[in-house]
């Protein structure tokens, strides 16, 4: 991460997040340029170049390229950063990302299942927290990028039902909003809304622990001047879909293994491409919050360098 200012609230692993409402970092608005752009974008699995079924090197690479050079002001993951969670997996995702160093870049990741997928939960959050220092004891954070925009990193591999740990730190994030901020984008790696799937993959619908965030933040949305946007993976795809005022993306275009969806009808995206290697460019300016959907077009090149805008969307802010 580029320096910004850590604010050590937190009991470590035994919660494994901060004990208080405020911001786990904050990152002044003098640091920001303007406009604010971040990304957004999950399922990279990194791993052995060899590994060609379980993860794209070349697309994972081109993603990784292209996004340096957006130079957002923060990028979010949304989890499954390496594909098993073993040592060897993080020495490719630092040896990858080279150039994200290079530029100072400020990498905020959610916990996915794939960071805990094959080995000791305690050696496997070790490996994660090893990688990123910063978040060392933390399971999930908040960030204030400026004073506009809140950016919460979620872990749901831990419950998020009303009354657990995560859950309680996460209502006193949003209650304690300061006025100023106009968007919360929340990562994460299981999706608490995605299209409804009967046939493929229908194991990754969403699950009772993220349907229960969904119905909180029902509630939160509708007593909020901010505007509530949740970006999360685990389906290797993208979707946008609307619920009570919420913004929910997939974004698992990272690398990993596409997966081909029914889009139904609540599906906000219809495009039939595929697979979607892609990457999601958040821009605030004055009162707009807009998101487009970056693709790689070209991504069975040797070199692909092919991108396109394939979504767009926008939400108006208030003042």
């Amino acid at each position: 991460m580029r320096t910004c200012l850590r604010v050590v609230l937190y009991l470590g692993v035994i919660l494994g997040g901060p004990s208080e409402a405020a911001t786990t970092f904050q990152i002044p608005d003098s640091a920001l340029p303007v406009p604010l752009v971040l990304v957004a974008y999950g399922d990279t699995r990194f791993t052995a170049a060899s590994e060609t079924a379980a993860s794209s090197p070349t697309a994972r690479r081109a993603l990784v390229a292209k996004i340096a050079a957006e130079n957002p002001a923060a990028l979010f993951i949304n989890g499954d950063l390496t594909f098993h969670g073993f040592a060897a997996d993080y020495e490719v995702y630092r040896a990858e990302t080279q150039v994200w160093r290079d530029k100072h870049l400020r990498v905020y990741p959610a916990l996915g299942n794939h960071e805990l997928s094959a080995c000791l939960e305690s050696i496997c959050l070790d490996r994660w927290w090893s990688a990123f220092p910063e978040l060392r004891g933390l399971r999930w954070y908040s960030v204030a990028v400026g004073s506009k925009l809140i950016g919460i990193a979620l872990d749901s591999d831990t419950s998020l039902l009303p009354g657990s740990a995560q859950r309680n730190w996460l209502e006193r994030q949003i209650t304690s909003l300061d006025p100023q901020v106009q968007v919360v984008l929340i990562v994460m790696h299981h999706p608490p809304v995605a299209a409804l799937q009967t046939v493929k993959f229908a194991d990754h619908n969403a699950r009772p622990n993220e349907q229960a965030l969904a119905a909180y933040l029902q509630t939160a949305a509708a007593h909020s001047a901010a505007r509530f946007v949740v970006s999360a993976g685990h389906i290797h795809n993208y979707e946008r879909l609307s619920q009570d005022g919420v913004t929910y993306l997939v974004s698992g275009g990272g690398g990993a293994t596409p997966y081909e969806l029914d889009r139904t009808a609540a599906d906000l995206y219809q495009n039939t491409d595929f697979p979607n290697y892609h990457y999601v460019r958040f821009e605030l300016l004055g009162k707009t919050f807009s998101g487009e959907m970056i693709r790689l077009q070209d991504y069975a090149a040797r070199r692909p360098s092919h991108w396109l805008p394939k979504d767009r969307f926008e939400i108006s802010l208030q003042p």
